[in-house]
């Protein structure tokens, strides 16, 4: 199952094989809608739907809300910044250590954690989501699509499943099933880039921010494939001659006046969301080192990475300290308050994770945790409005549904439990324990006062039985 809350690390070669079977069983279904070009608007946000759906259910994807709330806030700044588009651009943050974005058809642009976990401020990531959403206004995708005899979202699953692991293993695979020809054309051409690069720049200054976070963005990207000796293919890759690409945007840097050379920027959530994803993925030791510091948040950072490594005691004095130093700060008294729960201490738990709810009324990770903290005190029923502000907020969460589930299912509500075990096998891609647990909904709700929500778990059924079946 897919832990969107809490920890989770899946080895590469999985992420791997993961958006290959998906692609495989993606390739008879969108190459009828795509074959010989013609991309019309429909299609390209058709194309994007399935993409989306696809890698949302194949890759880990990260829904703490202090990570995907702040890096849709991010794009949504940015978004006012470029032409109005036909289509809502949304944004997801995959959990890989790949420092890359890409943008698809229909305006989604994902993030991988790698990105945010490595730049040194927000100015870089802004840059390059820029750049990406450059590609998308400029409809890059879209026309390379148009020239294609034949290229399908499993296609595009595979290139982009090269770039993420990197290596010629990754690159390998891909270019195993795509074939040279039509791999070719998932590259952006040179001409592509550059326009990407001087459009972005242009939303990136547009947006308020300092036009130098683009180069940094792209110099770190630069440096860390070095150092980590990837090796992706050029034809595979998002951001080809980025040293040539480097020079070309330091030197259009002197054509904008010092007022905007210089600008200033908020660097505090940045630096909140990068605490979240070291302390919860980043290699321990690594970690560690980064939260050497005495503030509240490397007390709390070196809290959770002390939890990871089962160091119960020093990650109780860390979580401690972090609370003395930052008392009403929302995100350490949520981190404290699962620490607790985790740990059993329930009372200690709700106090620190009601407080973390009060501050901050968008924070549906406490609240999940709260649910499940009255669960686990044997206030099943106080716990259901919880749980379902938390599905409205990520209706995709594997793990949430489960945990629903049995909530619901201890308070007699058998019906409906079923509905949530089969939505969370569904998100879980676990199609055997889906069609069971379909089945069982089917028959514990029919002509029952659960019937409606049982339709709506039939249309997303649907939905996912029609890609599995074209496998």
């Amino acid at each position: 199952m897919l832990h969107r809350f809490g920890k989770f690390r899946r080895p590469v070669a999985l992420v791997m094989l993961s958006v290959f079977l998906v692609a495989q069983l993606l390739l008879p279904l969108t190459a009828r809608a795509f074959f010989f070009g013609g991309v019309s608007l429909k299609d390209e946000k058709e194309m994007g739907h399935k993409f989306d759906v696809a890698i949302r259910s194949s890759l880990p994807m990260v829904d703490d809300p202090e990570v995907s709330k702040y890096v849709d806030g991010l794009v949504r700044r940015l978004v006012k910044a470029i032409p109005p588009q036909p289509f809502t651009v949304t944004s997801g943050v995959i959990l890989h250590n790949a420092m890359n974005a890409f943008a698809i058809p229909g305006g989604h642009v994902y993030v991988f954690t790698g990105l945010i976990m490595n730049f040194e401020d927000e100015s870089q990531l802004a840059g390059v989501l820029s750049h990406e959403l450059a590609h998308v206004t400029q409809r890059h995708v879209a026309s390379r699509l148009e020239r294609a005899q034949y290229l399908s979202v499993g296609s595009l699953l595979l290139a982009i499943a090269g770039v993420a692991v990197g290596g010629p293993a990754g690159g390998g695979v891909a270019v195993g099933a795509l074939g040279a020809g039509q791999s070719a054309m998932l590259n952006y051409s040179r001409l592509d880039e550059n326009e990407a690069d001087q459009i972005g720049l242009q939303y990136l200054t547009k947006a308020g921010y300092p036009p130098s976070g683009m180069v940094g963005g792209f110099k770190i990207m630069r440096q860390k494939s070095w150092m980590a000796g990837a090796s992706v293919p050029a034809y595979l890759s998002t951001h080809p001659d980025i040293g040539d690409r480097i020079n070309g945007i330091q030197a259009r840097l002197s054509s904008f006046p010092a007022s905007i050379r210089n600008r200033s920027f908020d660097n505090r959530r940045f630096k909140r969301v990068q605490t979240v994803l070291w302390g919860r993925y980043g290699d321990s030791q690594a970690a560690l080192q980064r939260f050497s510091g005495k503030d509240a948040l490397s007390c709390m950072g070196r809290g959770m990475v002390l939890s990871r490594r089962n160091n119960v005691r020093e990650a109780a004095a860390a979580f401690d300290q972090a609370l003395q130093l930052a008392p009403k700060d929302p995100l350490v008294l949520r981190e404290a308050g699962t620490f607790h729960y985790r740990k059993g201490d329930m009372a200690r738990a709700e106090g620190l994770l009601r407080q973390a709810m009060q501050l901050d009324k968008n924070d549906f990770m406490a609240r999940f945790f709260y649910a499940r903290m009255l669960d686990e005190t044997g206030r099943a029923q106080q716990a259901q409005p919880y749980y379902t502000e938390v599905l409205r907020a990520v209706p995709e969460a594997a793990d949430v549904h489960e945990a629903y589930a049995r909530s619901l299912g201890s308070i007699g509500k058998t019906g409906l439990a079923y509905i949530h075990m089969a939505y969370s096998a569904i998100y879980s891609n676990n199609r055997k324990l889906a069609e069971r647990y379909f089945k069982q909904a089917k028959a514990k709700t029919e002509k029952s006062a659960d019937s409606a929500a049982f339709r709506k778990l039939d249309a997303v059924y649907k939905e996912r039985k029609e890609i599995w079946e074209d496998r």
